[in-house]
């Protein structure tokens, strides 16, 4: 029986939870995948994953088997890394994940230039609002508004750093008025990101004051394109980044409504697989994008509505 196989089949066992996928990764079938697991414990003399139709889960030594080739596994990936193009020029597949909002308006516009500098690359986008494991799903990049990775494999680069802002139709606000402070928004229509933290609480401040304030919404949804859609449409007051909403600001189809609070803000950041030799796709798309937001001032006009 192949050693190595029966290390990697073990390793991506234990990592993904299950047998079955970890022989889909590694071509095998679940039969044959089944007796080498159990070749593996034989040669050994001791049982590593005990399992039940239901579930699975790793003895004892189970846990300090996979730590050590887990170990051993990244040492020999990065010694094949070293060696291959791969890490050298950038090439192959970069599949990068981020919100649907920031996707469309950020990631897209910018990929005629990122392709035309890296002609060997292709790209793959993988727009969704919520986190996922993102290493596990084959993702290259994450792009997040998340300040930390509980993960310490996961290494974190901020991007920029983007305000919330309050903000109405014309229209609405001809019909409804102006709040005049933050009490004022549990009256208004509100317009509501549900997988935002806490959606239903809006933490204010303006100087030493602070408000917390329970809104309800008339409308809520898991995409920010939508919210942004009704608040063009008069349904009510819109709570969104800058990053998304910046346009409709300077062209005026959105006005903001009390300016002079502040809610928290929001940093963009980037995050990957921490490698002593990272692949130069990663690198290179990564180094790109902070470069596109630095000579376009992004963080500037997503911080001061600056033009």
């Amino acid at each position: 029986m192949d050693r190595w196989t029966q290390l990697q089949l073990f390793v991506l066992t234990a990592d993904l939870g299950s047998l079955s996928k970890a022989a889909e990764q590694l071509d095998m079938s679940n039969a044959a995948a089944s007796r080498t697991l159990s070749s593996l414990e034989e040669r050994l003399g001791a049982r590593l994953i005990e399992r039940t139709t239901r579930r699975m889960w790793l003895t004892d030594a189970g846990r300090e088997y996979h730590r050590r080739c887990s170990a051993v596994m990244s040492e020999m990936a990065e010694a094949d890394a070293i060696a291959s193009e791969e890490v050298v020029s950038p090439r192959g597949v970069l599949r990068v994940t981020s919100s649907v909002s920031f996707a469309r308006m950020h990631i897209a516009p910018a990929l005629p230039e990122f392709l035309r500098r890296y002609p060997s690359l292709s790209v793959q986008i993988v727009a969704a609002n919520q986190y996922q494991n993102f290493i596990e799903a084959g993702i290259d990049v994450a792009i997040r508004t998340k300040e930390y990775e509980s993960d310490s494999s996961i290494t974190v680069r901020r991007l920029a750093e983007t305000r919330r802002v309050l903000a109405a139709s014309p229209a609405y606000l001809a019909a409804h008025g102006r709040p005049q402070n933050p009490e004022d928004l549990q009256e208004h229509k509100m317009l509501v990101y549900n997988l935002a933290v806490d959606p239903y609480l809006l933490h204010l401040r303006r100087g030493t004051e602070e408000r917390n304030i329970t809104i309800a919404s008339a409308l809520d949804s898991n995409e920010g394109q939508v919210i942004v859609a009704a608040g063009r449409a008069g349904l009510g007051i819109v709570v969104q980044p800058l990053y998304i909403i910046h346009d409709d600001i300077v062209s005026g189809r959105l006005i903001p409504v009390l300016e002079d609070w502040q809610l928290p803000r929001l940093t963009i950041n980037l995050a990957y697989q921490s490698r002593r030799f990272q692949p130069a796709k990663i690198r290179v798309f990564t180094d790109f994008l902070v470069e596109r937001v630095k000579s376009l001032n992004l963080e500037e006009r997503w911080m001061t509505f600056a033009i």
